[in-house]
């Protein structure tokens, strides 16, 4: 294992060769290592022009200890292939198949390399990410199906569903092949909102990327933007004062509840249980009236930022004690309900093995019986003392709604016990110098999982490249993983639901 070129915290570098790409992988996932991201490079040469390669840089880790390791490739320009690891590593397929439509990477041996990231009216050998790629040429109409699985047999019939939605969801197409009303197979198809947020970041200084960081999902404005500002920090090589670390995880954990006391509601009303849905509704507007005097901000943007935090209040713990026990009540009322209970029980099972070869993140994994959280794992502050990670092993709607309820008490008694260590105020430390080429790693634990950015700052100072994984890039596969098989039509807003993938986290 190699030095980095680059200046940055990883505990090990390996500059492989394409050839020995699949050994060092396996080597690393062999010891327990997780793939965090895959990021293509397409560099700026020190004339400004674009590079004659293109770099790819594998990150996984493992913790406790927090340990990351990186394997660096390089690749020719005019003919740029990569040998699939898509056997080994279902994740790696799909990094593999974004990279092929981003950046015109050509990857051998894939199982699946169909398009994900571009639709079929993308024109072919344009590939946006790339810096050689020039103006955008005309879109065709869609003339080319989209490639979805048939299923026949006797009264196989085909329900399409989506793209656009009733209400605000953003938009995602769901095609069902159902005989009766149970579902046989279904496939999601995504990147309706494609906006190309990751190249929006380049050319940025570092503190002016925050305003995209909050807005990347925004539902998780804590979890993006603290992740993101980890990343810079780390390339700084700069750690903020305590005080701030507290703040920020505070903020997480306040975040985490809200948006866990939502899903708890949305649940109950996807199975005609309104009164569930209304209560849940009224917590919610409370969580975020108290966000606003937080931060000034209902979803608490503005909280955090490169180098420290800052709040113009906190609560006190009687009042989330409060809220806690509101919250409890409702759920009460809810498993006291036996239509709740049943349509909630056996339904949408994600097995266990299932879970961990997709590689699924947060409550989703948690569910399914994978002891995975990146506040443990990777932490930015030490929270073992008040942190439990409530996992449970049945993997269906009902133990996906009990891990959020469990994490709700999880996060209360976190914050409470923060609370005695920090008051509010703006707390921050300068940065170091972002004297380039530097990169940085910020690893959190979201509400819906674990969040990865990878940063490289180049010789101005300036944002060369971002790379951004929501948890919902790992967990959208293992949704119709769960559905297939035996869940009924009526039940699939409810399985949805108990998921509660983000499309714009995904759509980047």
């Amino acid at each position: 294992m190699t030095s980095p070129a680059i200046p940055g915290r990883a505990d090990s570098v390996v500059d492989a060769d394409v050839a020995d790409l699949a050994v060092n992988f396996n080597v690393l996932t062999s010891a327990g290592y997780r793939l965090a991201l895959i990021a293509a490079h397409h560099d700026l040469a020190d004339d400004g022009h674009p590079a004659a390669s293109i770099r790819v840089v594998y990150l996984l880790v493992a913790g406790p200890p927090d340990t990351r390791v990186e394997i660096h490739v390089r690749l020719p320009i005019d003919d740029p292939v990569l040998p699939s690891l898509s056997d080994v590593s279902f994740t790696a397929g799909r990094f593999e198949r974004e990279m092929q439509d981003l950046f015109g990477i050509r990857v051998t041996g894939h199982h699946q390399p169909a398009r994900l990231v571009l639709h079929q009216h993308w024109p072919a050998g344009w590939h946006p990410m790339r810096h050689d790629a020039g103006p955008p040429p005309s879109f065709d109409n869609e003339t080319e199906s989209y490639p979805f699985l048939t299923v026949e047999g006797p009264g196989v019939y085909e329900i399409p569903v989506g793209p656009v939605h009733a209400g605000i969801i953003e938009p995602g197409h769901f095609r069902f092949s159902v005989v009766g009303e149970t579902i046989l197979n279904v496939k999601a198809r995504l990147w309706f909102v494609h906006k190309g947020i990751e190249r929006l970041f380049e050319g940025r200084l570092p503190d002016r990327g925050v305003e995209l960081a909050e807005r990347i999902s925004g539902d998780s404005a804590v979890g993006h933007n603290l992740t993101y500002c980890l990343a810079v920090e780390d390339a700084a090589a700069c750690t903020p004062p305590p005080e701030a670390q507290l703040i920020r995880a505070i903020l997480l954990e306040l975040e985490r509840i809200y948006n866990h006391v939502t899903d708890l509601g949305a649940m109950g009303n996807d199975v005609g249980f309104g009164i569930a849905h209304a209560h849940t509704m009224r917590i919610r507007e409370q969580l975020l009236r108290l966000n606003a005097r937080i931060t000034g901000h209902r979803l608490l943007r503005g909280g955090v930022f490169p180098g420290g935090s800052r709040v113009e209040w906190l609560p006190d713990a009687t009042t989330l004690h409060e809220i806690r026990a509101d919250v409890h009540e409702i759920v009460d009322i809810m498993m006291a309900n036996t239509t709740v209970v049943d349509r909630f029980t056996g339904t949408a099972v994600l097995a266990k093995d299932d879970a961990a070869q997709i590689g699924t993140l947060g409550y989703v994994a948690r569910a399914s019986g994978l002891d995975i959280d990146a506040r443990r794992d990777h932490p930015f502050i030490d929270v073992h003392e008040h942190l439990t990670v409530p996992v449970l092993p049945d993997g269906d709607v009902m133990t996906r709604f009990k891990i959020r309820v469990a994490e709700i008490d999880c996060s209360v008694e976190l914050i409470v016990g923060l609370l005695r260590q920090v008051h509010p105020g703006d707390y921050s430390s300068p940065l170091n110098p972002l004297d380039g080429p530097r990169y940085g790693v910020g690893l959190v634990e979201g509400w819906r999982g674990t969040i990865a950015h990878r940063i490289e700052v180049d010789t101005s100072g300036n944002l060369s490249r971002v790379k951004i994984v929501d948890p919902s890039f790992f967990n959208w596969p293992a949704l119709p993983v769960a559905i297939a098989g035996d869940t009924i039509v009526p039940d699939f807003p409810l399985a949805n639901k108990s998921f509660n993938l983000s499309y714009a986290g995904n759509d980047l």
